[in-house]
């Protein structure tokens, strides 16, 4: 008999443990929608969770640190006139925060570092261009304010949130309800997956499919997608028997899988959640009671099972942090947020280590919150990867940074001018010139009395920053 040969490897004694209960957030009602987004969203500053609100759709924001039971009347999010489905948070802009919502919108918020006193209910800026609901939101990985959205409508539009513009529009491309949407990971391509059960790999410039699998996954449940760092495609699916399944692919050879898994007969649809820093995916399913979690690598079978964490409660959604958000003395590489029917518990998966000194193993440099492009130039066809940041001494968030929205105005794309000479009192009747040059006077004054209160309330808020970071 072979003895068996145990596969070397630094996470495979990744040790998964459930925050204390003083640790969670309490007393907060979740969203009840049936929709297969994970309904939470954290970022080194804040946690973001979709849920329960009367008359229209909201979330709650809370600092990390505000745990125990939330107050009833807390402020929310509030704003969309049905229930909201998806929120991502900026990945250049720990302040700002989108949300797509059952009524077709696309909202973008700034979040104060203060507590505020009532209900946000002004976004920065509306999306509006599709024209059924929005389940999916996507920030560029490393282009500023760029956005991706995904449709009931079977469309994908990716938006300049600076300016509220479409930069591209993707309407012919699934015939379909879309399932999920993953960037890569210096935002050239787009991995999708759609109800007519086909995996696509597109290039959103180009406006090209440039690689697809058809029954990458052949049950007939949603399939999810996501890039590895090495550019393979990892998924999760059913069989045709229902049993859950994942699989990697390589889109420059999709006829054959590079590993295809069974796991088990539950229904949830599982959510990837893969770490490029680590190379591993953790697999939540909606409605399951644990998260498990692989190592991708280059050698056979490719995806390597790790572990479980287990615990009593099924989960109703999962945030996930990103790296700059973990605490590197503890030897943290992944932090889950799990939300229960009316609390939020954190959940750390650790690396036990005896040393007390930094782990270059564990932390290699991760993107840090400076985007390497402008949206501008990602349209014009350059691609960057992220702007990596050591986490030696750990990550301190940078202090709230506003998102300044300037829309094309209309009123700026002037006709060419005539000469004047060669216009007379019969081209233009006097009473329509001196009604002309009146709104023209009208709009300069409201523009700069705009100013000058844009400039008063960041002085405000500066104000009560500095008094808050006082009384911490």
């Amino acid at each position: 008999m072979s003895r068996r040969v145990v596969r070397q490897s630094k996470f495979r004694h990744v040790f998964g443990q459930a925050a204390k209960a003083d640790q969670a957030y309490e007393d907060i009602r979740v969203s009840k929608v049936t929709w297969d987004s994970s309904f939470c969203a954290v970022n080194p500053k804040f946690l973001a969770i979709i849920v329960e609100a009367g008359g229209g759709g909201a979330f709650i924001v809370l600092p990390l640190a505000k745990t125990g039971r939330v107050d009833k009347n807390y402020p929310l999010v509030t704003g969309h006139t049905a229930p909201v489905l998806d929120i991502d948070w900026c990945p250049h802009n720990d302040n700002v925060i989108a949300s797509a919502s059952d009524d077709t919108a696309i909202m973008v918020w700034q979040i104060p570092d203060y507590t505020p006193m009532r209900n946000i209910t002004e976004p920065i800026i509306t999306l509006e261009g599709h024209s059924k609901r929005v389940g999916i939101l996507s920030w560029h990985p490393t282009a500023r304010n760029v956005l991706l959205s995904a449709g009931g409508d079977n469309m994908i539009i990716i938006w300049n949130v600076g300016t509220g513009e479409v930069l591209l529009s993707l309407d012919d491309m699934h015939p379909d309800v879309i399932h999920s949407v993953c960037w890569n990971r210096n935002g050239s391509l787009l991995a999708t997956t759609c109800k007519d059960k086909t995996l696509r790999i597109i290039d959103p410039r180009k406006g090209q499919v440039v690689a697809e699998r058809f029954a990458a996954h052949e049950g007939m449940r949603p399939m999810r997608a996501v890039f590895t760092r090495q550019g393979h495609i990892f998924t999760t699916g059913f069989t045709r028997m229902s049993q859950r399944e994942l699989g990697l692919w390589d889109p420059n050879n999709f006829e054959e899988p590079v590993a295809l898994q069974e796991m088990d007969t539950s229904n949830g649809v599982l959510l990837p959640f893969y770490d490029p820093d680590s190379s591993i995916v953790y697999l939540c399913g909606k409605g399951d009671s644990s998260i498990r979690y692989f190592e991708i690598t280059d050698e056979p079978p490719f995806v390597h099972y790790l572990n479980t964490f287990s615990s009593k409660e099924p989960q109703r959604g999962m945030g996930f942090m990103p790296k700059r958000g973990l605490d590197v003395s503890k030897c943290e590489i992944a932090r889950f947020y799990k939300l229960h029917e009316r609390k939020c518990e954190p959940i750390i998966m650790t690396v036990p280590r005896k040393s007390d000194l930094f782990q270059d193993d564990l932390y290699p440099d991760t993107p840090g919150p400076e985007p390497a492009l402008e949206a501008d130039e990602w349209l014009s066809g350059q691609d960057a990867d992220p702007v990596l940041i050591s986490l030696r001494d750990g990550y301190v968030p940078p202090k709230h940074r506003e998102l300044r929205v300037t829309k094309r105005n209309i009123l700026d794309v002037r006709p060419p001018s005539v000469p004047r000479r060669s216009q007379s009192a019969s081209d233009t009747p006097l009473s329509q010139q001196h009604t002309l040059e009146t709104l023209l006077e009208e709009i300069k004054a409201l523009r700069e009395r705009v100013q000058a209160q844009e400039q008063r309330i960041t002085a405000l808020e500066n104000m009560l920053c500095e008094l808050v970071d006082g009384t911490d």
